[in-house]
């Protein structure tokens, strides 16, 4: 039995719009990831800066209790998942150099808005999880020596 040059198209067809979820949604964890932890050139890094980015990336509904931001371009970044990686614990991977980082820390009260945060700022090796190449999820980072 052959397949005519219709259903091999309808096959094709099938085939490419099935592809687009899965891509999509490695994009969305990705895109995720961004909007929480990344922000590439900061404007003040103090208390102010946590509670209006927190506030502007969704992020006080409810008051996230902690929350780092990466300051470093995207593709400095991404290379945490290849060659400035290294493997560290279970799927997880540890940066070889000190990335610029603010971390927000709810300082208690109401999980409600308005959300009071504290920043701090430094210098820390950055512990990510990836996928396809890409990071997804931050998980915690460490001062430098």
């Amino acid at each position: 039995m052959t397949m005519g040059p219709g259903l091999l198209f309808l096959v094709f067809l099938l085939g490419l719009v099935a592809a687009p979820p899965t891509l999509a949604q490695d994009d969305s964890r990705y895109t995720k990831f961004l909007t929480q932890h990344h922000d590439a050139k900061p404007k003040g890094r103090d208390d102010r800066y946590c509670e209006s980015m927190m506030k502007r990336r969704g992020l006080t509904s409810p008051c996230k209790d902690v929350n780092t931001f990466i300051h470093g371009n995207k593709g400095t970044i991404k290379t945490i998942c290849g060659a400035n990686g290294s493997p560290y614990r279970e799927n997880l991977r540890i940066s070889k150099s000190p990335f610029q980082v603010t971390t927000c820390k709810h300082t208690g009260g109401s999980p409600r808005p308005p959300c009071r945060y504290r920043a701090s700022a430094g210098f820390k090796h950055v512990v990510i999880a990836c996928e396809n190449g890409l990071p997804v999820h931050f998980d915690e980072s460490f001062f430098s020596l």
